[in-house]
């Protein structure tokens, strides 16, 4: 433990570290010098406090039930002491403090060390909570080792609890006390209190998953298809069920059921599957003294229910020439659209600016029509040259692709005039009529009756996924734009950098990543992206890479946020989620808008 010189010198390192300095060898211990440099990275200011404040955090969680008895068990042996018990989630939000020394408490409070601060180490820098969830393991933190200046007097250490089956890590358990009465041993009294609420855990989640068990065996000898048992750490199958679904379409597949078991009543689905299969699926929540923990699914394919083994699986879909991805959302989009193509139906593709719709038209046309007449023409153009340019294109299109984009920035006269130039083609069975798409951009649709009309004409609407919704997919994005915008030069991303960019929200979806890849390549034309050549844009980033359900599910939130003007309370109500859930989510996904500041 560093005391007198010892902390001194400590003391010193830091102060050279934040000059830029070199910190002598041997003076900082490795865990600690790793964790400056991650604060330095987040940027957390060294000369104060700026902590997010979770007003409705939740205190009733499975963690901090597990926790509670021990938490008061713990605080009733050390009430002697000057020493604080505390839990906080995975956030680093502080759920429960437990101390007798007033003291120990009113120095904890100046910090903000209380219940509904999160000291991560994102907005704290080096301490016991944020250290042991970034390191995930046991952290020690002495005086000067920690980041910010106010924090010297104290000493933390802090161990991470992980779900017992699944390794998840929930929260972390931490021992804060004044410097002067640390000591190492308690990182070991901190591991061994994280044990103990593991092994509560274990008993709590025991007996959801004997009860989900007992649900899936029954379901198994009533029906003799392919069953699936879904928890929240748990998935089951039965052979059938392995045979039936394409490994491929499983993702899919169980985020929708576990969307519909979240509303704690059987529902039967039909659910497109990204092989081009369609699942009849029916869901039975199963039930435990907290709710509805998974469930149990029954599930037949429609498209040719006699076949028993994985052959009723629909071929994979072609890789289209142009738009890169091949995530299941994006593939199930492609596929939707070629099927139009191939069946010859006018159709509307809806999305986000920036989000492909324009190359998948494209790339569709030229993997099935490559010879065929190809026009593109853009809305924002329009004037009676190009309403004439299109009323031709659909009297002479020779079996070829017209695509109209940006429909929906006409103005009312002319949305009534492409309309009127639409209608007589329409329904017509000519196999020479030009297969039409109409882009639209996501929420700046009009819903005008000129609008509605105009769309009358297209039979089908496709929405296209934004990027975020199929993040995955910028893998191969990547090296895709890369070879585009460098015309075959031998320039790559480092898997570093890769993270970076997986891990953005990306609002202007496929478009905005271009941008991004045409900055760093007008800079670098060979060699390997680092993260310190990516643009300051790109650092707006979530803590993880979110699953297509959970990216859809932080939109819906964000939406609804939007429309109540940042009241958190009024979103929950429209989302059909508890307040307490609402916040837990928003800062789970790390949602920021500029009216939540002082909005509840």
């Amino acid at each position: 433990m560093p005391v007198g010189a010892a902390a001194a010198r400590v003391a010193e390192a830091r102060s050279a570290f934040l000059t830029d300095e070199s910190v002598e060898p041997g003076v900082v211990r490795a865990p600690i010098l790793a964790s400056w440099t991650r604060s330095r990275n987040f940027q957390v200011p060294v000369d104060h406090l700026d902590l997010p404040y979770e007003t409705a955090f939740d205190s009733d969680s499975l963690l901090a039930r597990a926790a509670g008895p021990i938490l008061a068990e713990m605080s009733d042996q050390l009430a002697t002491e000057p020493v604080s018990v505390i839990l906080c989630d995975d956030d680093g939000v502080v759920l429960d403090r437990r101390s007798t020394d007033t003291k120990l408490n009113q120095g904890l409070d100046r910090i903000w060390l209380a219940p509904g601060f999160s000291y991560a180490e994102r907005y704290v820098g080096t301490n016991g909570i944020g250290t042991a969830l970034e390191g995930r393991g046991p952290a020690l933190v002495f005086g000067h080792e920690h980041y910010v200046e106010h924090l010297e007097d104290f000493a933390c250490a802090g161990a991470p609890i992980r779900h017992p089956v699944s390794g998840k890590l929930l929260g972390v358990i931490d021992l804060t006390c004044w410097r002067r009465e640390a000591n190492r041993m308690m990182v070991a009294v901190a591991t061994n209190i994280a044990r103990r609420i593991e092994e509560t855990l274990l008993d709590h989640s025991g007996r959801r998953e004997l009860s989900l068990l007992h649900d899936y065996l029954a379901a198994c000898q009533r029906n003799r298809g392919a069953v699936f048992a879904i928890g929240d750490d748990l998935l089951m199958m039965n052979d059938q069920a392995r045979q039936l679904v394409d490994p491929a379409d499983q993702s899919s597949l169980l985020s929708h059921a576990a969307e519909a078991l979240s509303t704690g009543r059987r529902r039967q689905l039909l659910v497109d599957l990204p092989s081009g299969a369609i699942a009849r699926v029916q869901t039975r929540p199963s039930w435990g003294e907290h709710g509805v923990h998974g469930g149990v699914l029954h599930v037949q394919l429609v498209a040719a229910e006699a076949a028993p083994t994985r052959s009723l699986s629909l071929p994979p879909p072609t890789a289209l020439p142009a738009a890169v991805g091949s995530g299941p959302l994006w593939t199930k989009c492609v596929q939707a659209v070629d099927r139009h193509l191939q069946a010859r139906e006018w159709l509307v593709l809806e999305g986000e600016a920036g989000s492909g719709k324009r190359t998948l038209a494209r790339a569709t046309h030229q993997l099935r029509n490559p010879a065929a007449h190809l026009r593109v023409m853009d809305a924002q153009d329009f004037g009676p040259r190009w309403l004439a340019d299109v009323r031709e294109e659909l009297e002479t299109g020779n079996g070829g692709t017209l695509v109209l984009c940006h429909v929906d920035t006409l103005p009312p006269d002319a949305m009534r005039a492409l309309a009127d130039a639409l209608e007589p083609h329409r329904e017509s069975t000519d196999p020479e009529r030009p297969w039409l798409v109409a882009t639209v951009d996501r929420g700046r649709e009009d819903t005008a009756a000129d609008m509605i009309e105009l769309l009358d004409s297209f039979p089908r609407t496709i929405e296209v996924p934004p990027l975020r919704h199929h993040i995955e997919d910028v893998a191969e994005l990547v090296p895709h734009l890369i070879a585009r915008l460098t015309r075959g030069s031998d320039l790559t991303c480092s898997p570093e950098a890769m993270r970076v960019l997986m891990r953005n929200r990306w609002p202007g979806n496929v478009e905005q990543l271009y941008q991004v890849l045409r900055k760093i390549v007008a800079r670098k034309r060979s060699g390997t992206i680092a993260p310190a050549d990516l643009p300051a844009e790109t650092r707006a980033i979530t803590r993880r890479v979110l699953t297509p359900l959970e990216a859809i599910e932080c939109d819906a939130i964000v939406d609804a946020l939007l429309d109540t003007d940042g009241n958190k309370a009024e979103a929950a109500r429209q989302l059909g989620m508890s307040r307490a859930t609402i916040y837990r989510k928003i800062r789970g996904y790390g949602i920021s808008l500029p009216q939540l500041a002082d909005s509840r």
